[in-house]
């Protein structure tokens, strides 16, 4: 009894070791992060002049614009521009940003750097519209849109400016990304570089609010109930997020919220505007494609360098699909692509060499900003040396290597199906049994959790959690490969394809492809006492809502009990599965509150009621005739 009581002692006292150790070395960082902001405001106040002035567009609205310049006036420079909805406080033309530009290297390089909030937001005149149609063809000043919104304020710091060297190059990440990809689609002649970083592209498809008609409820919720309330004139003050949640666990308080339809009788009252918007536009019809810049991204002129995060909880969509849109028009100029292990905009800070449990062997960041951006837009903005990137510069994690290749995805990858086979096997060989299907019991009033925290915020830590909460449910199907007996390295476009049944009329089918880490491998998460064992690590996870299988405009109801195939996006991934390690795919039919619930009958979902939710029984067949599986390409 002794020997196990002091056994205890010694296990608590080094917990708290732990956990001193833990607090001292966070202080010792947040303490550095201090210092350096300090030191980077200093520099900007004593190098920078801050002007404010309200731009006009060509159709009489004002757009207000906040600008750094340069106190040496001994050389010209070039403007970088960022747009915003987020504002670009603080206002006043004697209170700074702690930082400026892409990263502060920029500052400290020479730029003049302008921030504009977009009309209708903060400080600026108009109407906001969120991810505003692009007009071709425009007739008339009152015909107005973000691109041409981008070009008068172009012309006007051009003329307004001094020592500015003619050349400008914008930037933004997520909604500001948006806005930069709209300024190079009927570009100023000035703008000679672009770089969209995790840009909104599509709504409906892929980033923030729906995946592939999903919707994103809990994100959505939360970021639209102050980004769409009404603004009735400027004002330097946001409106507050919703906060009455009255818990902590958002499964819980999603659960009691009961149908979507619940969210304006109980909290927007109809007052917010772009949720309206969303509840009145439920499948892919004119409102939505008339919000992706994809269809215009032709006759690009200038030099693009697209920015994405492998774990980026909102935006992993947008910068592929922008990438993609520019390059399947064979623009003249340099169209480049990066891809790394990051969350939404990590590459614009911290080192990048860890996510949670998962490290990555390499400050990706610092080697992002220093070596890619600065001297790409150096080279287009001042003449500096050709950096000599790689059409696309991609990080492969697990391997956790930088990747360079002459297009996207690798010319040297082949596709290869992942089968779903009889009692949870997983292999690149189709199976052979005539008949053969897998089944589970769906019920929305007890959803499969998107993660095992309890929590109210969406967060990223889901992107990269250990996936074994879900595997060990029993409305989760698991199908898992033998351990590898050599690397299989993937590079590219995951695709779902699933032969499926219900006992329903409509349904989601949530697929993840996962790294199974070894039971042995070794504890080296980057957090202390974490045992890596058997760790589940989400390599790319998508859902799909089965009522647009075959149109994403034009839903279809599932005939009960009979088979049909239902294929989605999964989105790209650059990912090594190491020898001694298992692929397995996981597939389920909620993700809550990440994802809405479906109802699991045929009905408007923003309309439903609670009574129209039901029990389904879901099937995934894995038979010779109807071959289940999740397409990827393998590196050769």
């Amino acid at each position: 009894m002794t020997h196990w009581f002091t056994s205890k002692f010694h296990f608590a006292k080094a917990q708290r070791i732990i956990l001193c150790l833990l607090l001292f070395l966070l202080g010792q960082k947040l303490a550095a992060q201090s210092f350096v902001n300090k030191v980077d405001s200093l520099y900007i106040r004593e190098n920078y002049t801050k002007i404010e002035r309200m731009v006009p567009m060509r159709d009489g609205v004002k757009l207000f614009t906040a600008i750094y310049i340069p106190k040496n006036t001994s050389q010209k420079y070039p403007i970088l521009l960022d747009r915003t909805p987020y504002s670009v406080a603080p206002y006043g033309e004697d209170k700074y940003k702690t930082q400026i530009g892409p990263s502060m290297l920029f500052a400290r390089d020479g730029y003049i750097i302008a921030y504009q909030d977009v009309r209708g937001k903060y400080m600026s005149e108009g109407d906001f519209v969120a991810v505003r149609p692009y007009i071709p063809n425009k007739k008339g000043k009152t015909a107005i849109d973000e691109s041409s919104d981008t070009y008068d304020t172009i012309e006007w710091l051009l003329k307004n400016i001094p020592n500015n060297n003619g050349r400008v190059g914008s930037w933004g990440i997520s909604a500001p990304g948006f806005y930069t990809t709209m300024t190079a689609i009927d570009a100023h002649p000035a703008l000679k570089v672009a770089s969209p970083q995790a840009p909104v592209t599509d709504w409906f498809m892929g980033d923030d609010r729906h995946h592939n008609g999903a919707f994103f409820l809990m994100g959505t919720f939360a970021f639209l109930s102050s980004y769409g309330q009404p603004r009735p004139q400027p004002t330097p003050k946001g409106a507050p997020s919703f906060a009455a949640y009255g818990t902590p666990d958002s499964y819980q308080f999603y659960l009691n919220l009961g149908p979507v339809k619940n969210v304006n009788e109980r909290y927007f009252k109809n007052q917010n505007a772009i949720w309206n918007e969303m509840m009145n536009n439920e499948t892919y019809d004119a409102f939505w494609q008339a919000r992706t810049p994809v269809p215009h991204l032709k006759n690009i002129k200038p030099a693009v360098l697209t920015v994405g995060g492998w774990f980026d909880q909102e935006d992993l969509y947008g910068p592929l699909k922008t990438y993609a849109g520019i390059e399947n028009n064979k623009p003249k100029s340099p169209n480049l692509l990066v891809m790394g292990p990051w969350i939404h905009g990590g590459w614009s800070r911290g080192n990048g060499d860890a996510l949670g449990n998962i490290r990555f062997d390499a400050n990706t960041g610092p080697f992002y900003r220093e070596t890619i951006e600065l001297p790409f837009f150096n080279h287009y903005l001042k003449d500096a040396p050709n950096p000599q990137l790689p059409k696309a510069y991609i990080f492969e994690t697990g391997s956790n290597q930088w990747k360079k290749y002459d297009q996207w995805p690798p010319k040297d990858s082949e596709e290869k199906n992942l089968y779903l086979h009889p009692n949870g096997k997983l292999s690149f060989d189709a199976p052979k049994r005539d008949q053969a299907f897998d089944e589970y019991t769906s019920d929305p009033a007890k959803p499969v959790p998107y993660t095992s925290e309890i929590r109210i915020v969406r967060g990223s830590d889901y992107m990269y959690e250990d996936q074994r909460f879900a595997a060990r449910r029993p409305d989760v199907l698991v199908y898992e490969s033998e351990p590898l007996t050599e690397d299989v390295s993937i590079s590219g476009n995951v695709m779902a394809d699933l032969f499926v049944s219900t006992t329903g009329t409509d349904a989601d089918f949530v697929v993840k492809l996962i790294d199974v880490y070894p039971d042995d491998a070794p504890n080296n998460s980057p957090i202390p006492g974490t045992k890596m064992g058997g760790f589940q690590l989400m390599v790319r996870g998508e859902v799909m809502r089965a009522k647009f299988r075959n149109s994403f405009a034009k839903p279809e109801p599932m005939k009960p009990n009979e088979v049909t195939e239902v294929k989605f996006d999964m989105q790209d991934a650059a990912h090594t599965f190491r020898k001694g390690h298992k692929i397995m795919v996981q597939v389920q039919s909620s993700w809550f509150p990440l994802v809405d619930r479906n109802p699991q009958k045929f009905v408007n979902i923003y309309q439903a009621t609670e009574a129209d939710f039901q029990k389904a029984t879901h099937r995934v067949y894995v038979s010779e005739k109807q071959p289940s599986h999740v397409k990827v390409r393998v590196l050769k």
